[in-house]
């Protein structure tokens, strides 16, 4: 929960018909005062994420700072309703014999990437200390795999047998959607369709944000579906990238990757959910080609070690 705005206290040199708050930020005359409230709680949120989106200081990829806006919705209950959500889709896949078994050597082998790339998140996201991560498999024939908000990774046996992946290729598609949950483009998109269907009445509900975040609970179900933009798909790649070669893999993999997923799109469009979400093209892996040298020598000092 963000802390509720200060009380409301009238200053005599305001101009009439005028309200304010203690640090005098003055409404006009007319402002209805609910509406003035959210104004000033929205800045005052502006200004705390403009002080936490920082990016590392060693980082060797160029990414944007993330937006402000995400902080209308609580980490906390996003990543429960994520949680929650992950939790019933594993039963689903269980009750239908599509969980692979822990004990399965592919999701060893997920498991022991994860593993690798892990300990190079949380300087992306401070939360990510916090994270209990988890990496399932299932099996199906989509291509597709997805990093929920905290930490919960699913891959579908389709993305690893169809593409022939290897774990160098694994590691950029997994890399690719922790950076997701990482830059928390889930809740940046959750906070846009929030604003957008609370309009108005929004204003009352930035006072304590607690509707917010159960609204945004309720959302759970929309995780999986949700759209990220191109510049939300760009930032993933390059994070990713970055985060799998300080784990020691190859990031001319994520070349390799794309150039496959480029290949599946026009060889057969049934069952490429990955794809309907991530799209591949020519200018994507054009610009994975001119980060590369940036995180080689990253690379290559993790294979030393």
């Amino acid at each position: 929960m963000h802390p509720a705005l200060p009380p409301h206290t009238p200053f005599d040199d305001h101009p009439a018909g005028c309200w304010c708050g203690q640090d005098g930020a003055c409404a006009p005359a007319g402002t209805p005062r609910s509406l003035w409230q959210a104004r000033r709680a929205f800045l005052l949120l502006g200004g705390a994420a403009t002080a936490s989106a920082t990016l590392p200081a060693w980082a060797q990829v160029d990414v944007g700072a993330s937006s402000r806006l995400r902080h209308l919705v609580p980490a906390e209950e996003l990543e429960q309703a994520a949680e929650q959500e992950y939790a019933k889709l594993l039963q689903e896949a269980r009750s239908q014999g599509k969980l692979v078994p822990a004990g399965d050597a592919q999701t060893q082998r997920l498991q022991r990437i994860a593993q690798a790339l892990i300990p190079h998140t949380a300087a992306w996201n401070e939360r990510a200390r916090q994270w209990q991560w988890s990496v399932a498999l299932i099996r199906s024939n989509d291509i597709n795999a997805f990093c929920m908000p905290g930490g919960k990774i699913a891959f579908f046996t389709g993305i690893i047998d169809k593409l022939r992946l290897s774990d160098d290729e694994i590691a950029m598609v997994m890399g690719h959607e922790m950076a997701h949950a990482l830059r928390e483009h889930s809740r940046e998109q959750l906070a846009k369709n929030t604003a957008t269907s609370l309009g108005i009445s929004l204003g009352a509900q930035l006072l304590g944000l607690g509707d917010v975040g159960n609204y945004a609970a309720r959302l759970g179900g929309q995780l999986l579906s949700l759209r990220f933009s191109r510049n939300d798909e760009s930032d993933a790649d390059l994070v990713g990238l970055e985060i799998a070669a300080r784990a020691g893999y190859n990031p001319n993999a994520a070349v390799s990757l794309w150039e496959k997923m480029g290949n599946a799109t026009g060889s057969n469009a049934n069952g490429l959910a990955f794809l309907s979400t991530h799209p591949s093209g020519p200018e994507r892996i054009r610009e994975l080609q001119r980060n590369v040298p940036r995180v080689t020598g990253l690379y290559e000092a993790a294979r030393r070690r």
